[in-house]
């Protein structure tokens, strides 16, 4: 779920703070006064005031916890449907995850982006917002960026199955993550930065082989794998403590911190599939039944097993990439 970033602005007088907030991606702003005009004066943006789009006190309450009889009243304001703003003295986690206990609409007042960091991940599903109260531009911007990597979802596609074919050895990449996946997870990685399979999580067991749902058997050296941000890395190029993107079928995505990349020689097969609307993904995976890619309906399916006109999940966009990053150009890929 994507979280709310909300910037406390104290003067709307102060236009490098409300413009750091503007460029942030903030949901809102949050104002003391009947100010709102001010604000909506620079820019179409909703603000959360006396006079705002979220009526300050109604639709949204602060709730300063110093003690559990504060904690308490924050409860029964969730019950009761009001998004609660937690406010703690010394920024301590546990009133946010005794709250987030009674109800989803909570949201952190936090001082820069490490604590909002920690809010957005409480107990994993975090809070649903923060409301950051700082006028450092720079704090702004890494909260918005910090906030915009949480819940970086895409869109999937089904593709069909046109070929498999082994090609015989090569060096493949094993990603463990400091993650455990569930079934219907995994990493989006490809021959090309335009298609990508999702590479099902080792999350099923057999008589042989033991359940590894922290692991994505991701491919072959060369293969591209998403990263947060919409970035990519060559999977030669994946160590410990790099971060990539985990995702669910429904195009869900959550960062995942890399414990290890072992490179091995495996026998492998060229998989290649193609969209409804013509567009061509293809990869090389290891021949072995613990590895496999995703059905629309989340399910592992063995590439051991695959055949012309399965249908599995795929993610695809323009081609074109200068050092991991998205580029604008002309290029072909075979």
């Amino acid at each position: 779920m994507k979280k709310e970033l909300i910037v406390y602005v104290k003067s709307p007088e102060n236009k490098k703070v409300v413009t750091a907030a503007l460029e942030s991606g903030v949901s809102a702003i949050l104002l003391d006064k009947p100010e709102s005009k001010k604000v909506k004066s620079l820019a179409k943006v909703k603000t959360i005031a006396p006079d705002g789009d979220y009526k300050l006190g109604e639709e949204f309450v602060i709730v300063e916890i110093r003690g559990k009889e504060d904690e308490e009243r924050a409860a029964e304001l969730l019950k009761k449907g009001k998004k609660v703003i937690v406010k703690t003295t010394d920024w301590t986690i546990i009133p946010l995850e005794n709250l987030l206990a009674q109800g989803d609409e909570v949201y952190a007042w936090v001082r820069n982006s490490k604590e909002a960091e920690t809010a957005i991940t409480i107990l994993e599903k975090g809070v649903k917002g923060v409301v950051l109260d700082t006028e450092d531009v720079n704090e702004i911007k890494a909260t918005g960026e910090a906030i915009s990597l949480v819940g970086e979802n895409v869109k999937l596609e089904v593709a069909r199955i046109k070929r498999v074919k082994p090609i015989g050895m090569c060096d493949r990449v094993c990603i463990d993550t400091c993650s455990n996946m569930k079934r219907g997870e995994g990493a989006l990685v490809g021959n090309s930065s335009a298609g990508m399979f999702l590479v099902h999580a080792e999350t099923e067991s057999n008589p042989y082989v033991a359940a590894r749902p922290f692991r994505v058997n991701a491919g072959a050296v060369h293969m591209y794998v998403r990263l947060p941000g919409g970035r990519t890395k060559y999977l030669a190029e994946i160590e410990s403590g790099d971060e990539i993107m985990i995702y669910n079928y429904k195009g869900e995505g959550r960062i995942a911190y890399v414990g290890r990349a072992k490179v091995e020689r495996r026998p492998m097969l060229l998989i290649e599939a193609e969209t409804e609307d013509g567009k061509k993904v293809s990869g090389i995976l290891q021949n072995a039944e613990t590895i496999r890619l995703t059905s629309p309906k989340g399910e592992p399916i063995s590439v051991v097993d695959l055949k012309e006109g399965d249908e599995v999940l795929v993610y695809t966009e323009e081609p074109g990439r200068h050092f991991g990053m998205k580029v604008k150009e002309t290029i072909v890929e075979k």
